[in-house]
């Protein structure tokens, strides 16, 4: 998933920064003579990024003479929840462009994407993509309105390491809150590190508090999204954990104020035992914080009370509602090269693993695939000569994460909810006195007013 989550945790609610607009597209795109078909598509760097913005080029130049059928018109236009409704309004918006998973649902119940059954089945792509996953983009009736290109799922980051010198067994990391609680306090009284630690600031304290609370049952928003639902009994057992793994067993540490940087940076550093995280971690850990790839370890998200789910993020691709089949099209075509190609075509797929160990970077990580298990299977096989990672090191995740359930962020206002119920995680983890109902109630009024806005 690249960095989508450590992006997400940074704050942001999609894999990119916001920058303006730098011309006005077309909505619906044009055919040319010929029977060439033309399509405006988002999200090219912009020039402060030549690097990138080179590379996206080259990809449109390699699109376009690969089907000179198809004329591409590039724009930097980016996924924006706060000028989107005006550009879509204003037919302002490119015929493709990259969104995050919270939003296909408030998408497709407002008519402002297209349905993309008909030429995701005769393409055959539909049967190619993982339909865990799909789910985020279909309506009750299965009709998809999006295709998923990156997609992670939250699971527990352990120090096998830590866990070996504690007594631990490094090849069975916890399986529920209960579990994950009596491990770290082993860890803690035979190690003296912290058996476990959790995200608090820069809106990671909300964003994992929310991981948390789904694991225990809860929720954050109601369906629709219109009143905070946080104020419940599995979110008030989440905190009184964390609450008690703090000043009861004191298996957390002294250090209260981590975000994915801090918690990162003391992870490598062999100072705390278990954290919350994606599979992508393993290169900011091992190749950007010099943890040795043997201490690394990762399960699924320990559940407590049932087996309830855990935290999914990622992107999708929507096509204008505008767009006529012909550009449907072209615009499965377009994002099925752009984005999915290494899934689905060997000789991507090798390039692209190659290019990765040329470049010293971690290839064949696993995570929570976007296309479907038989042709994940199929791709592994294509770069198993490449692969750079210990993945028996990530078997306990991968075992698990391609059928637990997975759950989307909040589907309104993600980022200024985690911002909100940041204050509760550190006050929490702050004081041993603190009145847990009383901060969930008074940070679910602050959500309400916003989600009342």
């Amino acid at each position: 998933m690249n960095r989508f989550a450590i992006r997400c945790a940074a704050g942001l609610s999609v894999p990119f920064l916001l920058v303006a607009c730098s011309s006005a597209p077309s909505a619906t795109g044009d055919s040319g003579s010929g029977g060439q078909v033309t399509i405006t598509v988002g999200d090219r760097p912009t020039s402060s990024d030549p690097a990138n913005r080179a590379s996206y080029d080259k990809r449109v130049a390699d699109f376009e003479k690969a089907n000179p059928d198809i004329k591409l018109n590039p724009v930097e236009t980016l996924w924006d929840p706060t000028t989107f409704q005006a550009q879509a309004a204003g037919g302002q918006l490119p015929d493709v462009l990259n969104v995050p998973f919270t939003e296909p649902q408030g998408l497709i119940a407002r008519k402002q994407v297209a349905d993309l059954t008909k030429v995701l089945k005769d393409d055959g792509l539909m049967s190619q993509l993982n339909p865990n996953v799909l789910k985020i983009a279909q309506d009750q009736s299965g009709n998809v309105f999006a295709v998923p290109t990156a997609a992670y799922s939250v699971g527990l980051v352990y120090n096998r390491e830590l866990f070996t010198k504690a007594g631990l067994d490094p090849d069975k990391p916890p399986t529920t809150w209960d579990e994950l609680r009596q491990d770290a306090k082993q860890i803690a009284q035979k190690t003296g590190q912290a058996g476990y630690a959790q995200m608090t600031t820069n809106n990671t304290g909300g964003w994992m508090f929310t991981t948390q609370s789904y694991a225990f049952g809860g929720s954050i928003e109601n369906e629709d999204g219109s009143q905070a639902s946080f104020d419940d009994a599995p979110s008030k057992a989440a905190l009184q954990l964390l609450h008690d793994m703090k000043w009861v067993d004191k298996s957390m540490g002294q250090a209260v104020l981590y975000d994915i940087d801090g918690i990162s940076k003391a992870f490598a550093a062999g100072k705390i035992g278990m954290f919350m995280s994606a599979p992508d971690a393993y290169r900011t850990l091992v190749n950007v914080n010099g943890l040795k790839s043997s201490a690394f370890g990762i399960g699924p998200m320990p559940q407590q009370g049932g087996d309830h789910g855990t935290l999914s993020g990622g992107s999708v691709q929507i096509v204008s509602p505008n767009a006529t089949d012909a550009e449907k099209t072209a615009a499965i075509k377009w994002i099925k090269f752009n984005y999915l190609n290494k899934y689905v075509n060997q000789d991507a797929a090798v390039t692209a693993a190659k290019a990765g160990v040329a470049g010293k970077l971690p290839v064949g990580t696993p995570g929570l695939p976007v296309v479907a298990a038989d042709q994940w299977a199929t791709y592994q096989s294509w770069i198993k000569p490449y692969v750079n990672v210990p993945l028996d090191q990530f078997a306990p995740y991968t075992k698990v994460a391609a059928d637990q359930k997975i759950i989307p962020e909040p589907p309104v206002k993600a980022q200024e909810v985690y911002a909100a119920l940041d204050p509760v995680v550190q006050t929490v983890l702050g004081n041993a006195k603190a009145d847990i109902p009383a901060l969930l109630t008074k940070a679910a009024g602050t959500v309400n007013a916003k989600l009342g806005r």
